[in-house]
């Protein structure tokens, strides 16, 4: 079926094969609702399931422990900097979320538009400072770029989640802007809610 929210084809729901209704039915919202950024690898379902559980284990796991606002933090500067509007708005409306303080998110999205991190604290900036040397110079990035971060006093597990998280936004960025996916139709903000059931996907 053509897409109005993309500029390749997609398999609705009520067409889809068993095996995608499935996949759909894991990540589909209490009001019926599927992002489209999930929809969008409906033409081939594997790479949907690959994508979310990278996704959920990434972002949204009890092993993690950089607080779930913060990641998201990077997600929303990563996709800034990959000039990705999908997936600003969406994780921005998640940070909103989980901060309960819309005040203080909108301060945050200011500071990364206009690159004047001063409402961040020290380690805050450094995982900041990471997010973009990872997403604007990988080819160039050194050892030495972890150094703030470990000053900040981050283990290296901890370095490991930034990495993750930032290494999957990339990817999502691409996916979303490569193929021209919108927000149509999307409401902004699902996450998954049970990060303790590694198998549960459900969207709220």
């Amino acid at each position: 079926m053509k897409s109005d929210f993309a500029w390749i084809e997609h398999i609705p729901y009520d067409e889809a094969s068993p095996k995608l209704k499935k996949l759909y039915k894991r990540v589909i919202s209490p009001e019926g609702k599927i992002d489209n950024i999930m929809k969008i690898h409906s033409l081939r379902p594997h790479s949907m399931a690959g994508h979310m559980a990278l996704y959920k284990n990434v972002l949204h796991h009890t092993g993690n422990t950089i607080p779930k606002w913060l990641l998201e933090t990077c997600g929303v500067y990563t996709s800034m900097l990959n000039a990705c509007g999908y997936c600003i708005e969406h994780h921005f409306a998640g940070l909103k979320r989980l901060l309960k303080d819309d005040d203080k998110a909108n301060a945050m999205r200011a500071a990364m538009e206009n690159n004047d991190f001063e409402v961040f604290n020290l380690t805050e900036k450094a995982i900041l400072a990471y997010t973009k040397e990872l997403t604007v110079n990988p080819q160039g990035i050194k050892e030495i770029v972890l150094e703030p971060m470990r000053a900040a006093g981050l283990n290296d597990a901890q370095i490991l989640e930034i990495n993750q998280v930032v290494s999957y936004f990339n990817y999502a960025n691409r996916t979303v802007v490569g193929l021209g996916v919108s927000t149509q139709g999307d409401v902004l903000g699902l996450s998954p809610n049970s990060s303790d059931e590694p198998d549960n996907w459900q969207h709220k």
